[in-house]
């Protein structure tokens, strides 16, 4: 049994390798994928050269990138954290064969995983599988999203994730997966108003599809617009939170100054370019610092024994039960065959194809 792998050989060097099956252990199961969804964010960092972990040592010790032996060299053989899979073969109780699931294994037409060490979360009977690729990383990372709006108003006591948002006014910057999620997230826990800024005329499309107000950044001035809609008092006028959801230093720019004072802007983007000096894809993504970073590797400070990653997988469930069939049809905006990845990841990288969503599909 062979599977086939999704590699990043080189900047700009994509293939499709196969290898060996893993071994079937006794408490290991084996999935055959169904739907592998494209990041277009962390993935094509990858095929582009733009990820640090290429270039420099990442210390986890310390949490300081330094110069020295890079951490995830070329190539890079496990890329993709979007998976949706079926159970095919298992020798564990816990997992039984037939299960439709999300993982985290990467691009990859088949997997062996240890249900111990791995995450594993059943979807339910009513979800479109293809959705799935939401469930176990991509939906929990616009989850802890809105975890951190509500945790920089309640500190440690948040009972729901709408405690930041509800009855508040909410902008997202950006208008990729990222930011969509995160605006019907917000809309389904009550926020008052939810705007999403992108300067794409067909991203801002999309948004208005899904049932979201949207906004030309490029047209007239944004921070004006809204902060004479959103009124709080005297001198106090603007966005309560601003999700930024695009990794590119004017998004960051605006969001900022969309905000109302003390405002808060939850920073869910990553710099590829650094942002300038600053070098933001870096110590300030990777540590999660504030503004509030919401990077996933990390739930708000004293949150993780309540609101861990299975929780968020719920609540990504949850949101796709109510607005999945909008997502399937607007968001989800191609599903191609395994043997296309490499030359569609490369198109991607080099911009030759725009596409909001991409799912392979085995």
């Amino acid at each position: 049994m062979r599977d086939k792998v999704v590699v990043v050989s080189g900047p700009g060097k994509v293939e499709l390798v196969e290898q060996d099956a893993a071994e079937l252990r006794d408490g290991t199961f084996r999935v055959q994928t169904l739907y592998s969804g494209v990041s277009a964010g962390t993935e094509l960092s990858y095929v582009k050269g733009t990820n640090p972990y290429l270039n420099v040592n990442w210390n986890a010790d310390l949490g300081l990138f330094q110069p020295g032996e890079a951490s995830s060299p070329y190539p890079v053989t496990r890329l993709g954290y979007m998976q949706v899979g079926r159970v095919v073969e298992s020798r564990t109780p816990a997992i039984p064969v037939g299960t439709i699931g999300a993982m985290t294994y990467g691009h990859r037409t088949g997997h062996v995983a240890d249900p111990v060490a791995e995450r594993f979360v059943p979807l339910p009977d009513d979800l479109d599988p293809v959705l799935g690729v939401y469930v176990a990383h991509m939906g929990p990372i616009c989850a802890n999203g809105l975890l951190h709006a509500a945790a920089d108003l309640c500190g440690t006591d948040v009972r729901s994730l709408g405690d930041g948002v509800r009855g508040r006014r909410v902008a997202v910057v950006g208008s990729g997966v990222v930011a969509l999620l995160t605006a019907l997230f917000a809309k389904r826990y009550g926020a008052a108003s939810v705007v999403v800024l992108d300067p794409t005329p067909q991203r801002r499309e999309v948004a208005e599809a899904l049932g979201l107000e949207a906004l030309d950044p490029e047209a007239d001035d944004p921070a004006v617009v809204l902060k004479t809609r959103w009124n709080h008092a005297a001198g106090d006028r603007g966005a309560d939170v601003v999700f930024q959801c695009r990794g590119q230093a004017w998004a960051l720019h605006l969001a900022l100054r969309l905000l109302r004072p003390q405002g808060t802007a939850i920073d869910l983007a990553f710099y590829q370019a650094g942002a300038d000096e600053v070098r933001l894809g870096e110590e300030f993504h990777h540590n999660g610092l504030s503004l509030r970073c919401a990077q996933i590797a990390r739930v708000p400070r004293g949150l993780a024994p309540i609101w861990d990653r299975e929780r968020l997988s719920a609540e990504t469930i949850e949101l796709l039960r109510q607005y999945g069939d909008l997502i399937r049809k607007h968001v989800v905006s191609a599903v191609v065959p395994f043997e296309e990845a490499p030359a569609l990841l490369t198109d991607l990288a080099e911009r030759r194809r725009q596409e909001l969503q991409v799912v392979l599909t085995g």
